[in-house]
């Protein structure tokens, strides 16, 4: 027995042959290597640097402060709380409003009513394209000098602020991320709605279950995974809204969010550890439904 395990061992170890090594090096150690690199290298630098004082020009000019950044974020920054404050309306808009409008459209996409190749379309076009492009659109759109503005009868000088008023910038911003995210969720939970069993439907039909009751019931339960995901997203996409910002109001603070408070603080003449600080409340933030999601997937796969 003994004999035959370590032949068992040694034919193991002479499976991997010299181009095997190579394969795995080139791909298992090359994206390892760049990831560590490239992704986590730096994340621990920022971590690093947040405790510290520094303008980003001389190391020799890094002096440490520990936790000096974290406090002065969390009592003297009212801009802080304000960005978090609209981070979370984002959070809250996304998770009430656009996702359930993108279950619904995968819903009615996926009993094929009349015309939804175009609502397929004209919602998935959003999906490819950045937050970027999406805000140079909307601000042509809807800016000073803008498409909406002339049809309105008004020209720069009596424009009407529709980013500039905070009572209605809010929700103008909001509608706009949700042109793009509805279209994802509807992405997601198609693809989930395709992976139903139709003998489920049926069953519950049978029963004399209403089309709601069964997708509450039965459908929507039995996409547990693709649930989970688009949970995940909905956070992720909520805290990653700094392009947007940036096309419509520039470096201005006219409305705040975490990801402007990091750009802000780390480039410019104004540089600091400020916005390490920031990076890394926002990227605290950002692992929390990561590690939900992953906790999730091992929970299911120790089952």
């Amino acid at each position: 027995m003994a004999t035959t395990a370590v032949s068992d061992k040694t034919r193991r170890r002479r499976a991997f042959s010299r181009s095997d090594r190579t394969t795995l090096g080139l791909f298992v150690g090359v994206p390892t290597f760049l990831h560590l690199a490239l992704v986590w290298f730096p994340a621990i630098c920022t971590i690093l640097l947040s405790f510290t004082y520094w303008n980003g020009i001389q190391l020799s000019n890094i002096r440490w402060a520990g936790v000096a950044n974290y406090h002065t974020i969390f009592t003297a920054s009212p801009l802080f709380w304000d960005a978090l404050k609209d981070n979370l309306y984002w959070l809250l808009w996304f998770t009430f409003i656009a996702t359930p409008l993108g279950i619904l459209l995968a819903y009615q996409v996926d009993r094929k009513i009349r015309g939804h190749k175009i609502y397929e379309s004209v919602y998935y076009l959003p999906v490819v394209l950045s937050l970027a492009v999406i805000g140079i659109i909307w601000q042509f759109m809807l800016g000073p000098g803008g498409f909406v503005q002339g049809l309105l009868g008004k020209g720069i000088e009596n424009a009407i602020p529709i980013f500039g008023n905070y009572k209605i910038n809010t929700y103008v911003i909001l509608s706009i991320a949700s042109w793009r995210h509805i279209g994802y969720v509807m992405l997601l939970y198609l693809a989930g709605l395709k992976s139903v069993d139709p003998s489920l439907r049926e069953a519950s039909a049978i029963d004399g279950a209403t089309e709601w009751q069964t997708f509450k019931r039965v459908i929507f339960p039995s996409m547990g995974p693709v649930n989970v995901i688009v949970i995940v997203i909905t956070v992720i996409e909520s805290l990653r809204a700094f392009d947007l910002i940036y096309i419509i109001y520039g470096t201005s603070t006219g409305w705040p969010i975490l990801g402007m408070l990091v750009f802000q603080n780390i480039y410019g003449q104004s540089a600091s550890m400020l916005g390490a600080a920031y990076a890394v409340i926002l990227l605290l933030l950002s692992i929390t439904p990561i590690v939900f999601y992953l906790r999730t997937v091992f929970r299911d796969e120790n089952r």
